[in-house]
Order: structure tokens, then C-alpha cells, then sequence
């Protein structure tokens, strides 16, 4: 609870700072109206419109940790029942600015992207989960509680990072220096030195876990997907994004 605690201040604090809890525009809701949209799960590259039903009309829709006013709203528009889960306050507040300003139905729930308990088997037909499990220690729960939550035939679209990032040095990576100096897999709470550890807290900065690939496409596999879609992206500016893709996204099927 400490984690959730903290990373929910964190990402509160960030709002209107970070890019991703930047809302879309009333023109970009428009759009989606009209049948013009996209969304992504990681820093550039949009999912592929294939990997959504062909009529987003009546689709149950939960954005797992996906506040912001970013994926819902245009998912909403579209025509998606969407439901926004999110561990932070002020990213659903996102959301619901957005749901008034363009007369959209959005339900916004606040909680722990590894216990959707509130929700019933086969709620939803699709879930959407950006880059955001890197929040969490644990990221096995969140695979398991979405193939519970999916109906048959549901897909689960999930953006993650590479834990390769994590094997540098976080701070000199910043200046573009790439300085190998951690094991995998890592976790904010083990890897950093006290001190540092508590500039992450004082400075209200999210923890962060770079899981294995082990457990993020081995998990979902594990927790009884079937991986039909993937792709991986970078996010310009970041040293590693010069040398190799550190960003992935997958299509998985509950069947």
C-alpha cells in the first residue's frame, strides 16, 4: 500500500507537467465522432485500427490505468461504453473534464490495476492498457485479473516497457550516457541507494519495477492468453531509443 500510496501522489503532483496526462483537444474528440481516430499504448506509434472490432458501438471498454483524458475520451467518442480505471485522482479528473466538455459518458473508477475485484467476470470486451505497469511491483496480478474481467473472445491491448532500460544508470541516461550498472530484473526499492531511494520520495517521483519479459508476455500467456498482435516503438530523445525499439505492445485474446 505504500507503493500505491505514494505513486498515486506522484502521478497526482504530475499532472498538467507530464505528457501523458495532457487531455485531448475538443477537435481530436470531433475526429473520433466522425470515425477519424487513434490512440496509442506507447510514446508514438498508434495500435493498428485492426486490432480493435470493426464497430467500437456498444464495445465495453476498460482503460486500465489509463487516466489522463487521453484513450477514453476518443474511445467514448468512437462510440465504446468505457469505463477509466486509474490509480490517481487527478488523472480521472482528466477525464471527466473532458466527458463534460464534449458531452461524452465516461465512468471513472479509482483503485489498484492489480485488483479489478469490483468487477465481475466477462464485464468487458476490450481492455486498453497503456505503458503503466511499471508502477507496480508485480505485474503477473494484473495479467490475471484482466483475462478474468475479458469475456471469451475479448482482447487485452498492452503497452510495457523493455526492461533492458533499466540496466543503465537512470541519471546519467538522462545526459545521454548509457552506463550499465543494474541487474534484471529491477525495482526502484532494491536497486537505488538509500539516498537516492529518498530523493525519489521527496521529490514525489514514482517508483518504478522494470519487469522481465518472463513475466510480461510470458504472464499473459500464463494467465491463459493467446498473443495475436505485436509491435515496439521508442520514444525520441532517450538514449536507448538511438540503438534499438525499448517500448512493446501486444494484441493478447482471451479465447
Amino acid at each position: 500500500m505504500e507503493i500505491l500510496d505514494h505513486n498515486r501522489r506522484a502521478w497526482d503532483r504530475a499532472v498538467g507537467e507530464s505528457e501523458w496526462t495532457i487531455p485531448v483537444g475538443p477537435e481530436a474528440v470531433a475526429a473520433a465522432r466522425r470515425g477519424e481516430w487513434q490512440i496509442v499504448l506507447t510514446p508514438t506509434k498508434p495500435v493498428p485500427r485492426t486490432w480493435f472490432p470493426q464497430a467500437l458501438n456498444g464495445v465495453r471498454v476498460l482503460c486500465l490505468a489509463s487516466g489522463g483524458g487521453q484513450q477514453g475520451p476518443i474511445l467514448a467518442a468512437a462510440g465504446a461504453a468505457v469505463t477509466v480505471f486509474d490509480n490517481s485522482p487527478r488523472q480521472l479528473a482528466q477525464d471527466r473534464m473532458v466527458a463534460e466538455r464534449d458531452g461524452l459518458t465516461i465512468v471513472t473508477e479509482q483503485g489498484d490495476m492489480a485488483d479489478l475485484t469490483r468487477f465481475a467476470d466477462d464485464s468487458f470486451d476490450l481492455i486498453v492498457h497503456p505503458v503503466s505497469n511499471l508502477f507496480v511491483p508485480h505485474v503477473r496480478p494484473v495479467w490475471r485479473e484482466a483475462f478474468r474481467v475479458l469475456r471469451a473472445g475479448g482482447d487485452l491491448l498492452a503497452g510495457f516497457c523493455n526492461p533492458v532500460m533499466y540496466l543503465f544508470d537512470m541519471a546519467l541516461a538522462d545526459e545521454g550516457v548509457l552506463e550499465v550498472r543494474h541487474k534484471l530484473p529491477y525495482s526502484d526499492l532494491t536497486h537505488l541507494t538509500p539516498a537516492e531511494r529518498q530523493r525519489y520520495m521527496d521529490d514525489l517521483q514514482p517508483l518504478e519495477f522494470g519487469h522481465s519479459l518472463e513475466d510480461q508476455i510470458g504472464g499473459q500467456l500464463d494467465a491463459g492468453f493467446v498473443l495475436t498482435g505485436f509491435y515496439e516503438d521508442v520514444w525520441p530523445g532517450q538514449a536507448l531509443s538511438e540503438y534499438m525499439p525499448h517500448y512493446i505492445a501486444t494484441r493478447a485474446r482471451k479465447l
